[in-house]
């Protein structure tokens, strides 16, 4: 069994109410629900952390080293600048999926760039709820051969 850590950036808190035609209508219980099931299906926990502070979700990441065997992040807006997080997520040793609920390639211009992408094993994006799923799943088929 292994822990596996999910990290909401800011504004994630909004969910439900936030740009429906963009964002959907699930909350982000909704969403977290759903990666717990992912989770505990495969017989892993699950741990959740929300944030619209840039350190805290650093802090956390830092926290998972040495503890937690996968990190699944939305790091919402900070998906485009926020340096610092890719810098503390390139020295966690466990795997690494970054997630979004709508598909940022697709979007405005400014969204297209990740500085969370070249650190990460792998991005699922643009599937709504169902990527939270989609992501654990994908987190979990590299820690279990």
């Amino acid at each position: 069994m292994a822990t596996i850590l999910l990290l909401s950036g800011p504004n994630l808190n909004l969910l439900g109410e936030r740009e429906p035609a963009v964002y959907g209508t699930d909350t982000l219980d909704d969403c977290v629900a759903t990666a717990r099931t992912a989770a505990e299906a495969a017989g892993h926990t699950l741990e959740h952390v929300q944030s619209n502070h840039e350190g805290v979700l650093i802090d956390a990441i830092q926290g998972a080293r040495g503890r937690c065997a996968a990190i699944v992040v939305n790091p919402g807006a900070f998906t485009h600048y926020a340096y610092a997080v890719a810098d503390a997520l390139r020295v966690f040793d466990g795997v690494k999926v970054e997630l979004h609920l709508s598909n940022p390639a697709a979007r405005e211009e400014w969204r297209r760039r990740s500085v969370v992408a070249p650190v990460v094993t792998g991005t699922v994006a643009g599937f709504g709820r169902t990527g939270y799923r989609l992501a654990l799943e994908a987190a979990i088929s590299r820690l279990d051969p």
